[in-house]
């Protein structure tokens, strides 16, 4: 993980430093005037008037001591911002794999046990439209069509869960099941494919001889093997899922990790967005070495000296 993190660090650095524009000349500008005096020392006070590599050393060593530096644009930490918008994004994210494994895991079970019949061949269609529809697309149909048809529309503003529990699920559910729908076909279609696999190994079989019915071979037999690969969609789509809900966010003006992430990008706000970028880069770090911990559990033939 460290050698991974600390490349992620270094390419982000410089990544985004070659993007074209100043951020501090932007931003004067507005005025109609720029003055010199002003502009240096606004560049002394954010340290952009060392060398690039003194500028990555001191990040990098801020980094690595939890401060993300300041915002070029409103001068807040970041990561202050991160930490204020982290619990929406998460939210967001663990109701879309919630409705993801509601809806793939028994459709794949299902399509498993029941080869070649009609509710294989509707969970494999399924699957297909839910990978083959953007989830902006879906996103956007269930804002437009409740309103033309019924005159509905989700509650404007953000509401915490705590303060509003109604408010912030009529506003986070039909978001999450727009992201879940897409991750719900990957997991309808990786689960077939684990349980089939899973069916034709030897200890199925002999679960079977044992006289064992035909549900209880499959929940505690095959169930938990076959899901190890599903394990590994699902860890590696939730992080994807942190870092990946910008245009549904902005569809549902839910002022998550994503909309700060594009204000950044308007803004040109480098410090923000190379403090999210390795931000994400960190959980998906983590995530990883939490499902390859969970492989031991999952399967007892894993193990880890």
């Amino acid at each position: 993980m460290i050698p991974v993190f600390w490349g992620a660090t270094l390419f982000v650095f410089l990544a985004l430093r070659l993007v074209p524009g100043d951020v501090i000349l932007s931003h004067m500008s507005e005025g109609g005037t720029i003055n010199p005096a002003m502009y240096e020392q606004i560049s002394r006070e954010l340290g952009l008037d060392a060398p690039v590599h003194v500028q990555y050393i001191r990040w990098l060593g801020g980094v690595l001591h939890g401060d993300l530096g300041l915002s070029l644009t409103s001068r807040a930490p970041v990561t202050t911002e991160i930490t204020r918008r982290l619990p929406i994004t998460t939210e967001l994210a663990v109701l879309a794999v919630m409705f993801a494994i509601v809806m793939g895991i028994p459709l794949g079970i299902v399509a498993a046990a029941r080869r070649d019949s009609w509710i294989d061949y509707v969970a494999r269609f399924s699957s297909v439209v839910w990978l083959s529809v953007p989830s902006f697309v879906i996103a956007t149909c269930i804002v437009m069509l409740p309103a033309m048809w019924w005159g509905y529309s989700a509650p404007l503003g953000f509401s915490s869960f705590f303060a509003d529990p109604r408010a912030n699920l009529e506003k986070f559910l039909p978001a999450a099941f727009a992201l879940g729908a897409l991750l719900s076909g990957i997991v309808t279609r990786m689960t077939r494919s684990a349980m089939l696999e899973v069916l034709r190994e030897d200890y199925m079989r002999t679960a079977r001889a044992k006289g064992l019915r035909a549900r209880i071979v499959l929940s505690r037999h095959g169930l938990k093997n076959a899901l190890i690969p599903v394990l590994t969609i699902l860890g590696g789509q939730f992080a994807a899922l942190l870092s990946g809900t910008v245009i549904v966010e902005k569809i549902y003006g839910i002022p998550g990790l994503g909309t700060l992430a594009l204000q950044a990008l308007t803004d040109k706000d480098y410090t923000m967005l190379q403090g999210i970028t390795i931000f994400f880069a960190a959980v998906f770090l983590i995530v990883n070495l939490m499902i390859d911990i969970l492989y031991g559990w999952f399967d007892p033939r894993i193990k880890y000296a």
